[in-house]
């Protein structure tokens, strides 16, 4: 088996996010689940809730090109598939993941449906609720995979999210099996519990025929998963399935089971939380970043930690500080 060139390849969803500050009445008012994210079926829908959003900030998201975004900010090498339209905010999209340096060279899809966006809404608790157009990155097709940057990388990421729609999921199938043909490593992030509820019999499935070498869950998701809201025997129940399963669990830190072996961190401290945006995306990166560098499980951990907590410190899912520092003076004390 040949050294990968990248560490990560990740396919997902190519979103730029429209954030904006609200309140608790208007989550309320507008019927959505705080702390969760919905999607909307069409561009009317998004228009219309856009509409009523107060001063917002554009920042390039979706959860799998965060994660790449980061661990290039940490010197790892990546590339990121997904599908973006021909028009501004795919301009936007592909300018700062190019920009963050990760290799980005999924063509533009024509016409109709715009570049995917996800309106999110952040309370002054610092949760977000978000509210996705999938727009055109529901309709990457399996033709566009790039198969050797696929079989060139350590590890394929995948987010659940993109397991939504019919195309990507037949793109990302046809993914796994070009990785596990080249012998690299597939994780998997379970993304939000909607996608449980829509898809968790694909997610088992995935798991107990040995496809998944790396998941990512929180609590409410693992719980989900499993039916039991017992988090041991939950943990118990799918760490002897995957060769690595890593857990967060919000202000509680993080676990992974690894070959049997078990780690947790705590959370890393912070002043305040700002914005919970790209939490767990940000988590997954320093796990990642850390497992291609041969960390072991415990400093991949912290290294999540170090990422999430650098992330819900400020509005927005993409690092605002130099990560490369960070991480060394962090890992240092």
């Amino acid at each position: 088996m040949s050294t990968p060139r990248y560490d990560v390849v990740a396919i997902g969803n190519a979103i730029v996010d429209i954030l904006a500050q609200t309140d608790d009445a208007f989550i309320a008012a507008e019927g959505m689940a705080k702390g969760s994210m919905q999607l909307m079926f069409s561009p009317g829908d998004a228009d219309a809730l856009y509409a009523k959003m107060g001063p917002g900030m554009e920042a390039s998201g979706g959860s799998a090109a965060n994660t790449v975004a980061a661990i290039a900010a940490m010197g790892g090498r990546c590339g990121f598939i997904g599908q973006v339209a021909d028009d501004q905010l795919g301009d936007v999209f592909g300018h700062d993941i190019r920009a963050a340096g990760v290799d980005f060279a999924t063509a533009t899809r024509s016409g109709e449906p715009t570049t995917a966006r996800c309106l999110i809404f952040v309370t002054p608790d610092g949760q977000r609720t978000m509210n996705t157009f999938l727009g055109a990155s529901q309709f990457l097709p399996e033709a566009a995979l790039d198969r050797d940057l696929i079989a060139d990388a350590a590890i394929l990421y995948l987010e659940g999210y993109l397991w939504d729609p019919e195309e990507p999921r037949a793109a990302m199938r046809a993914a796994i099996e070009v990785a596990r043909k080249a012998g690299r490593k597939v994780a998997f992030t379970l993304s939000d519990t909607f996608c449980i509820s829509r898809h968790g019999g694909d997610f088992r499935k995935l798991i107990a025929d040995g496809l998944i070498d790396i998941l990512f869950a929180n609590e409410a998701e693992l719980a989900a998963l499993t039916g039991t809201e017992d988090f041991e025997a939950a943990l118990a129940q799918v760490a002897a399935k995957v060769p690595t399963l890593v857990v967060t669990r919000g202000a509680d830190g993080a676990c992974a089971v690894q070959a049997g072996t078990r780690a947790d961190v705590a959370a890393e401290p912070i002043d305040r939380v700002v914005d919970t945006t790209g939490a767990g995306d940000l988590f997954a990166a320093g796990f990642l970043h850390g497992q291609a560098q041969g960390r072991d499980l415990t400093q991949s951990l912290r290294l999540g930690a170090i990422c999430a907590a650098e992330i819900i410190g400020h509005v927005g899912a993409r690092p605002i500080v130099d990560m490369k520092a960070l991480v060394t003076q962090k890992l240092a004390r």
